[in-house]
């Protein structure tokens, strides 16, 4: 796949992407842009950098013949026009929507656990600059999403970043789809335990996951992201007033749950510890687990070439991403930090509500979370079965229009990815190590080594040889930079998983681990 070299250079003069037919000498830098392409994520302030092209679509199901009426927004808008479903239709406020509803979630209540683990100032300083490292590659994403608007997802995204191998797509397909799975089967567990949680374990836990995997079939049988994001308003809303409620409660309650109990280790002794950095004794896989937490809930790059696919105007979605990101550090540093001074070291559950020792509190801040119970794990199960849905219909009326084939295949397919995501949370049934695995395996590659490659690769794109050194310090720091990324990613791959697997190990031996395919009560 040829990179720069007389490469196609997409303009906007009207709001509207077209492609440009004529050829340009390899490094000529393009006529000045008013469109998309024309803005430098590394220098905001001037317009009309080279950004080239890495060849023509090469993607499973994307060929050459079907690049002009791919390549271009406004021409895949017109062909659906007349379509029943209409799928690019996403304003940047309800994609800010489906934003704030993926990351505004449950995971927020295991930042007090990580922050117990890790000491309270190392936990902020990681929040911030896993925050900020996120935020940087979700621009480079953005970035290769404008420069390519035929990308329908982060698979499309895997091939094209490594030279058009086939084995590449097939690879970070499976990947894509695990991970999304895995998320679904986290909701499917944690719905158990608020249902085992507000009943008292009522009906066997198996029961409790099978109802909460029937209930978030139906919440995804919508089928665009436009219709999604109505729910999603309403889930990161409700989410925040949980989590909010949970800090108040643990300031507010006379003690945490487990008070001077003693609890199975002996441990629950004693006023809260906080502590200022980590602990005495922290283990390198306690404080690994810790850092696997944090960096899961704010990595969510995946979902984003799905989003933009499906956005209107996709130049607009650095908005959302900036809105989304100062909420997060606010919310879940506040959060975390509030729960953890006021539920200790010792006292410290993941999640966090089941450290409130008031029932009542428990029981009403836990339920305000339904939503994103339910939601997130719709979202990522609607982004997967789009994924299966497009390739299987991709250019025939069933994509676009209410048939009984296409809505019939649309369920089956979300049908069985719960039905996965319910097997994995019976054979998973931890919340914390959960997280981490998920975090280890998957966020390695699509938080932080993709992205390093991208950045790598569209910089050569625009530069040719001697890219790193073309720019001077930019060049040769936003190289650093990146390859520090890219590091980082194989480091959470090895060190990460290793450290999860040994925690799973460890969590098992010690009797902290409900049985598969359990009755057993996982309440809080």
């Amino acid at each position: 796949m040829a990179l720069g070299k007389n490469s196609d250079v997409v303009s906007d003069d009207s709001n509207n992407i077209a492609s440009l037919d004529e050829k340009r000498e390899p490094h000529q830098d393009p006529p000045f842009e008013t469109g998309v392409y024309g803005y430098d994520v590394e220098k905001a302030g001037e317009r009309g950098r080279k950004m080239s092209r890495l060849g023509g679509p090469k993607t499973i199901g994307i060929t050459d013949s079907d690049a002009d009426s791919v390549v271009s927004v406004g021409k895949q808008v017109e062909l659906e026009a007349s379509n029943a479903i209409k799928y690019r239709t996403c304003s940047w406020p309800k994609t800010a929507a489906l934003l704030f509803a993926e990351y505004i979630c449950l995971a927020i209540m295991s930042f007090p656990y990580s922050y117990s683990v890790l000491g309270l100032v190392p936990g902020l300083i990681v929040t911030i600059l896993v925050a900020g490292s996120v935020l940087y590659t979700s621009i480079i994403v953005w970035e290769f999403c404008m420069r390519h608007p035929e990308v329908r997802d982060v698979c499309d995204l895997g091939q094209m970043l490594y030279y058009g191998w086939t084995w590449v797509w097939y690879a970070t397909a499976a990947m894509f789809l695990l991970n999304n799975t895995f998320i679904q089967g986290l909701h499917v567990l944690t719905g158990a335990k608020y249902l085992n949680t507000m009943t008292n374990g009522a009906v066997c836990t198996v029961g409790f996951s099978a109802i909460m995997a029937v209930i978030s079939w139906i919440c995804s049988l919508p089928r665009t992201f436009d219709t999604l994001s109505k729910l999603a308003t309403l889930s990161a809303f409700f989410t925040f007033v949980s989590v909010i409620m949970a800090a108040v409660f643990a300031g507010i309650e006379e003690h945490p749950k487990g008070y001077n109990t003693g609890g199975p280790s002996g441990s629950l002794v004693g006023e809260p510890e906080v502590y200022v950095v980590a602990p005495s004794g922290t283990t390198f896989v306690a404080g690994m687990n810790a850092f696997l937490n944090i960096s899961y809930t704010f990595i969510g790059q995946i979902t984003i070439p799905s989003f933009i696919a499906e956005m209107k105007d996709p130049k607009d979605f650095p908005k959302a991403l900036w809105a989304v990101t100062i909420c997060e550090i606010v919310v879940f540093s506040l959060v975390g930090a509030v729960v953890y001074a006021f539920t200790g070291t010792q006292y410290n559950t993941a999640p966090a509500f089941g450290s409130l020792g008031n029932e009542l509190y428990l029981k009403l801040s836990f339920s305000f979370m339904i939503p994103t119970l339910i939601f997130l794990g719709v979202l990522y199960a609607s982004v997967s079965a789009r994924f299966v849905f497009f390739r299987i219909f991709e250019g025939t009326r069933h994509k676009g229009n209410h048939t009984v084939v296409g809505w019939a295949s649309w369920a089956g397919i979300l049908a069985i990815t719960w039905t996965v995501a319910f097997i994995i949370a019976e054979v998973i049934p931890f919340f914390s190590d959960l997280l981490s695995l998920m975090s280890s395996l998957f966020d390695s590659f699509f938080g932080f080594i993709f992205w390093g490659t991208a950045y790598m690769r569209m910089r050569k794109a625009d530069y040719g040889p001697g890219w790193i050194t073309k720019r001077g310090i930019r060049g040769l720091a936003g190289f650093a930079l990146n390859v520090c990324i890219i590091l980082l990613g194989c480091y959470m791959l090895t060190a990460g998983t290793y450290a999860t697997v040994q925690s799973i190990i460890d969590n098992y031996h010690a009797g902290l681990v409900g049985g598969v395919f359990t009755c057993e009560s996982n309440a809080l």
